[in-house]
């Protein structure tokens, strides 16, 4: 089981005397060896899977949507749209 990267923190103080440019380029080092700045990007766009029921919905939503795009195209309400190539 993956641990969620966003309940991870991370605490940071700057050293007495420490300049702002020190402080930043060890907090990078840190960050960067830590590799939590990489699982956090892995982690950004990645959705969980839908279960099956989920699945089920969604593709009887379309499906639901599809036949009513039909209808209205049959009945004249709809005009012709070209196919899509890309």
């Amino acid at each position: 089981m993956r641990k969620d990267w966003r309940c991870i923190v991370v605490e940071f103080k700057r050293k007495k005397g420490e300049s702002f440019e020190s402080f930043l380029r060890r907090f990078n080092k840190r960050l960067q060896q830590s590799g939590k700045l990489y699982q956090a990007r892995q982690a950004q766009f990645l959705r969980p899977k839908k279960s099956r029921s989920e699945q089920k919905k969604s593709a009887l939503v379309g499906r639901k949507l599809r036949e009513k795009k039909e209808y209205l195209r049959k009945i004249g309400k709809l005009k012709e749209e070209p196919a899509r190539r890309w």
